[in-house]
């Protein structure tokens, strides 16, 4: 899989799993459970654009992540990591990037964006969960996973997104989010926060 590169041709399958057990904090704190990060928001929005292409604006896209955001109690600014759903289609890791663009603004250059499916590629149903881990650890460890398999960047890419390629970036991350994007604009956002015990 080659998300974002200039002559990528969709997605690569590939095959695995994930779960994720979701806690109540007092209740994890009782029993004394290592606790990785919090989940403190989600979103879905349908883009009722196409039967198979997602908006070419990324319109729902942006929707779904403005309101995981509004959830989590959280502006824009606050992101520190974005788990891309990029799929390595023309059509619809532009359309993401530029529905980042809108909702990041300014910060849009500061904020480290990777697609984990360039390394795992496109675990389907699984996809979202294996992915919300990486944006979990990535909020744990500090260390922003990177975009492989990109030789030649599409010329698209807006300017000032950072796409962390290559090589993984160790730097704080406060808030990951998670995009989780289908068939026909059916968008998913999750929110997740590094915990501090206070």
């Amino acid at each position: 899989s080659r998300p974002f590169d200039a002559a990528r041709d969709g997605f690569v399958m590939g095959e695995g799993a994930g779960a994720l057990i979701l806690e109540e904090l007092t209740h994890a704190q009782r029993r004394g459970a290592p606790i990785y990060a919090e989940f403190v928001g989600g979103a879905m929005s349908a883009d009722a654009y196409h039967a198979t292409s997602t908006h070419p604006e990324g319109v729902g896209a942006v929707l779904s992540m403005r309101n995981a955001l509004a959830d989590a109690g959280l502006a824009a600014d606050a992101v520190d990591y974005v788990n891309a759903h990029a799929t390595s289609t023309p059509a619809g890791d532009i359309s993401e990037l530029l529905a980042l663009r809108d909702l990041l603004g300014d910060s849009l250059p500061r904020v480290n964006i990777s697609a984990t499916k360039s390394m795992t590629g496109h675990l389907l149903g699984a996809a979202g969960a294996v992915e919300s881990i990486a944006c979990i650890l990535a909020v744990r460890d500090g260390i922003a996973p990177p975009t492989i398999n990109v030789t030649t960047p599409d010329a698209e890419i807006p300017p000032g997104a950072e796409l962390t390629l290559g090589a993984a970036v160790a730097r704080p991350i406060a808030v990951a989010l998670n995009n989780s994007f289908g068939f026909g604009g059916h968008n998913a956002t999750t929110v997740f926060r590094r915990y501090a015990d206070t």
